[in-house]
């Protein structure tokens, strides 16, 4: 059997649906991360989780079993709070969870009349009323950020509306367009695969969103490989977008290490 791992010399990891569901490890997904080491192969984790900031995911991780640490670590919260760093912005208006608020300490939270409108994932916080605010915010002249535009999720209860139907009603509604800092964006890829160190035709991304993951890779000149955990559903397979793999989990990645 072809050893998977010696056609690349790097990997990016998707977390949510190929490590874990919900707070529940994919059976193999400790032991991978402890493979990837022992090999010697690099890797960062590429999430467009928004739920914590990147210190909290971190111990969220630990506390699972997976070795990590903070600078093998990438989020969409991290990436648009460096975007609005970038900016020397003042004031946002979060539609993110107190948690994931933390990642933009030193900018201010304005509900008023903010620079930008951040959206990331609020699930059952999703309110008519806040909702409201940031589309007139929008109107006064506030640019939206998106972490990412994901149309759902998967947890052990099932699927669950993420954050891109929301960014989709702000975009109609205020008659804009979102700047997504998230996958597939190639800002967001181009700075974790500029800290990798490696050509992108030498780097797999492993995820299980043949949209995000899969595609936004491949249009980067990396390997896509799609595994069948998460949101994974069969009709994935009929979008025109061909992985150069698909893995039952990324526990495969042990069988194809094997000798």
């Amino acid at each position: 059997m072809t050893d998977l791992l010696s056609t690349v010399d790097g990997l990016l990891i998707d977390i949510d649906g190929v490590l874990m569901i919900g707070d529940e490890v994919i059976p193999g997904a400790t032991a991978v991360i402890d493979t990837l080491r022992a090999r010697k192969i690099p890797f960062r984790f590429m999430t467009n989780t928004t739920i914590y900031c990147r210190h909290t995911l971190l111990e969220h991780l630990n506390a699972r079993g997976f070795q990590v640490s903070l600078d093998e670590l990438y989020t969409a919260t991290y990436v648009a709070a460096q975007y609005l760093r970038e900016r020397n912005a003042r004031s946002y208006f979060p539609l993110l969870l107190p948690d994931a608020q933390l990642e933009f300490a030193g900018i201010d939270v304005d509900e008023q009349e903010p620079e930008y409108v951040v959206v990331g994932d609020m699930g059952a916080s999703f309110t008519f009323s806040r909702l409201n605010r940031a589309f007139r915010a929008l109107l006064n002249g506030a640019t939206l950020i998106a972490l990412h535009k994901k149309r759902h999720w998967r947890t052990p209860d099932g699927l669950f509306l993420d954050a891109g139907p929301f960014v989709m009603a702000l975009e109609y509604a205020a008659e804009t367009t979102a700047i997504v800092v998230g996958k597939p964006s190639e800002a967001y890829f181009e700075m974790v695969l500029s800290d990798l160190g490696l050509p992108p035709e030498r780097v797999a991304m492993i995820g299980d969103d043949i949209e995000i993951d899969v595609r936004g890779a491949k249009r980067m000149g990396m390997q896509g490989w799609l595994v069948k955990t998460g949101r994974f559903r069969k009709e994935d397979l009929g979008r025109g977008i061909w992985p150069d793999r698909v893995l039952e989990s990324i526990a495969d990645l042990l069988k194809e290490a094997q000798p």
